[in-house]
């Protein structure tokens, strides 16, 4: 996600500079180099030598002759992006004042005017982060296309975004914008009917696949909505649901909404439903479930979006690429999808996956991690839009 991406990464003054050592690593593990500025405040909180142990790389703790903003984050300059990760309230102050006291504000400063992308992940007590003054300069570098990773607002505290945010929130500043402005809904995980006020019927998907599409999309510079079956993530606006009725009316109410430029349908949804029992069944009797179909959501967002790109998954027991592509044109032509990703059922709730891109005319076979298969996706789904 961030190969070959030199990222300069400035540290201020927050207790949260504690954790650029991890923040630095995480970066790197992600295939970024990393070279880092450190205000005088920050110095106070975490050693730059330790800094440096973190990127590999020698520290910058002051402008000398060797003008290390210009170098850094010139318009020639060795960074692709620079980060500010924590960024006091005084900092985004100065930012969005073009105060350029400290070698990270002065970098800021050379940055935006060199236009090198600037991620900001703020840190600091929750009044400081309410503060008219700060939520102003907020708004202000917001517009100028700085790009602000979200804190997390706990024990009233700003506190700073978790790695994984910053290094999404960093892939995204320094990508293609393959998706720009793209309103893309995604379905992801398993739906589950209730049986009884205590069992559900549900399945072993695990919703691996859907988070890695809406990441991808994010990356690529969509607007994401997640329906799925868990909490929130950083990156796309979350509706949580638990049946397949919920999911239903979730994808249909968000693809009217904004409205919807493309639907990402990776969920396993239930196919069957049943009555609820109002009370608990007992065990150790034989018991008979009556089911009822579910409708099928793409049908039912292609009966009321002809146009809308739709991208379709179909699962199968067989493991057979034929028997595969054969179920997936079928799903295609009926729902008139724009392509569908067709996989073998074993890879449920693992990390890595085999697919097949199917297309009316084309077959195309992909194999390797359900995160890298995200990108695939969302990259294949941009072709569809420069083909409009």
């Amino acid at each position: 996600m961030l190969t070959g991406v030199n990222v300069a990464l400035g540290v201020t003054g927050s207790i949260a500079a504690v954790k650029v050592v991890e923040l630095a690593h995480e970066l790197r593990r992600r295939g970024a180099n990393v070279r880092a500025v450190v205000s005088p405040s920050a110095t106070g909180i975490i050693n730059p030598w330790a800094v440096e142990f973190a990127t590999d790389n020698p520290v910058v703790t002051e402008i000398t002759g060797r003008v290390e903003h210009v170098e850094l984050c010139g318009r020639e300059g060795w960074a692709d992006v620079f980060l500010v990760a924590p960024a006091t309230a005084n900092t985004v102050g100065k930012i969005a004042a073009a105060v350029d006291d400290t070698p990270v504000t002065t970098c800021a400063t050379t940055a935006l005017g060199a236009d090198v992308p600037v991620v900001i992940a703020p840190a600091m007590h929750e009044p400081m982060y309410d503060h008219p003054g700060v939520l102003d300069a907020i708004e202000r570098v917001k517009s100028w296309g700085v790009e602000f990773v979200d804190p997390r607002i706990e024990e009233g505290k700003a506190k700073i975004a978790t790695e994984d945010a910053i290094a999404l929130d960093v892939a995204r500043a320094t990508t293609p914008n393959l998706l720009d402005g793209k309103h893309v809904v995604v379905t992801s995980g398993a739906t589950s009917e209730a049986i009884d006020p205590v069992r559900i019927i549900t399945s072993r998907a695990s919703g691996k696949t859907g988070r890695a599409v809406a990441r991808a999309c994010y990356v690529y510079g969509a607007n994401v909505t997640l329906v799925h079956d868990k909490p929130g993530v950083p990156y796309a606006t979350v509706e949580q649901v638990e049946t397949s009725a919920e999911m239903l009316n979730a994808v249909t109410r968000h693809v009217a909404g904004l409205p919807a430029d493309a639907l990402v349908s990776a969920a396993a949804i239930s196919d069957y439903t049943a009555d609820e029992a109002d009370e608990k069944l007992r065990s150790g009797r034989e018991l008979t479930l009556d089911f009822d179909p579910t409708p099928k959501l793409i049908d039912t967002v292609r009966d009321d979006h002809p146009d809308l790109p739709i991208v379709g998954f179909k699962t199968e027991t067989n493991g057979d690429d034929d028997a595969m592509i054969a179920a997936a044109r079928e799903t295609l032509d009926r729902a008139d999808l724009s392509f569908v990703v067709a996989n073998d059922a074993s890879v449920m709730g693992e990390d890595r996956t085999r697919t097949l891109f199917v297309r009316r005319n084309s077959a195309r076979k992909y194999s390797g991690s359900k995160a890298e298969l995200g990108f695939h996706i969302a990259e294949e789904l941009a072709r569809d839009f420069d083909g409009e």
